[in-house]
């Protein structure tokens, strides 16, 4: 029998003043925080930042980031957590300064706590950190020794920050039911190179679940700019139930297309949930789902402001060259393909993808 894994961050703490909890949190893992916050963000919580953890420790840095999270910001941030004599890590901000700071935890050891000022993608509780070249190319995954000590997602900032972000988490977090259904099946491996607990698979269907029912009003909050329950759930679900719905329940077709929308320039602007979401229709159409379940859910895209289409995601071109060229690329580059319960080509994808986009198309 294979062996299955499972795996998560030590410890999850959510909702409106979170931010607080630093402060008991910190002197657990460190006693001098290499804070690498997003400069968007650092100017408006640098204050708070210092009242909170200046009388717990023994020295704090705090160093902003902006840019791309590739090996040369990597490398400039560890020298500065050197510099500073750190022994542990915060993040702070987007998946971005987030897997950035992951990988300075890799170079340097020590703890890390992370906490996300959008609720954009599922980086903050896992081992993983992308890292791109400098023009956007993704260019290899490195992993963390283990998950996060602790994420500390307070839902104030959350809420503050713009609805399309908030979009393109539900649109990763809604991708995790599906693919992890397929790992499990094809016998594929999660991200601990081992076969997915059934666990995982049940926090997938459940991200899933909360989200279709909740996520229409957890947007009104939002635009309210006050939490509440359905917020505060939909926001668990992208945050902590697609976090461990992917890493320890795998990915398959709607995460692997993102090589081949990394070929088309066009797509760079497309945000990672917005992108795995209409591959999300691609592997419904590969799954041969029912077009009145491919309806419903293009339905829902369109309600919360998901993209259904190419041109949603910005792509100038000839669609057909375009469809053409995702596939060759995924084909030739993804490493989940094979993580799905039937035979993937070129052929099959192609098809998959052009009957996504002429559903995704129609008024």
């Amino acid at each position: 029998m294979s062996i299955r894994a499972f795996g998560g961050p030590h410890r999850y703490i959510q909702g409106p003043g979170a931010l607080k909890e630093l402060a008991a949190l910190v002197p657990m893992y460190g006693r001098r925080p290499f804070v690498l916050a997003d400069i968007a963000v650092l100017g408006s919580l640098r204050g708070q930042l210092e009242a909170l953890l200046r009388p717990c420790v023994d020295g704090l840095e705090l160093a902003e980031f902006s840019g791309e999270c590739s090996a040369a910001q990597i490398d400039a941030m560890s020298a500065k957590a050197a510099a500073s004599g750190s022994d542990m890590v915060i993040a702070i901000g987007g998946g971005k300064a987030i897997d950035t700071a992951k990988g300075v935890r890799i170079q340097r050891g020590g703890g890390i706590i992370v906490v996300p000022t959008v609720a954009s993608n599922d980086a903050p509780t896992s081992r993983l950190a992308i890292v791109y070249t400098d023009d956007h190319v993704l260019k290899e995954v490195r992993l963390m020794p283990t998950n996060p000590d602790a994420v500390v997602v307070d839902t104030s900032i959350i809420a503050g920050a713009p609805r399309r972000f908030f979009v393109a988490g539900i649109g990763d977090a809604l991708t995790k039911k599906f693919e992890a259904e397929q790992c499990y099946k094809s016998g594929g491996l999660n991200f601990y190179k081992a076969r997915p607990a059934a666990l995982a698979v049940s926090i997938a269907d459940q991200c899933y679940q909360v989200i279709r029912r909740d996520a229409i009003a957890a947007l009104a909050a939002l635009d309210r700019k006050n939490p509440d329950d359905a917020f505060e759930n939909v926001v668990e679900a992208t945050i902590l139930l697609s976090g461990l719905g992917f890493e320890s329940g795998g990915l398959s077709i709607a995460h692997s297309l993102t090589r081949g929308f990394s070929a088309l320039p066009s797509l760079n602007g497309a945000l990672h949930g917005e992108q795995v979401a209409y591959g999300l229709l691609a592997q419904l159409c590969l799954e041969q789902r029912s077009n009145d379940f491919l309806t419903d859910m293009i339905s829902f895209f369109r309600e919360i402001g998901l993209p259904t289409n190419l041109a949603a995601m910005g792509f100038s071109g000839d669609v057909r060259d375009g469809i053409q060229t995702i596939a060759r690329r995924s084909i030739a580059e993804a490493p989940y393909l094979k993580q799905f319960a039937g035979s993937v080509t070129e052929q099959s994808l192609v098809a998959a993808l052009e009957q996504a986009e002429r559903m995704g198309a129609e008024a």
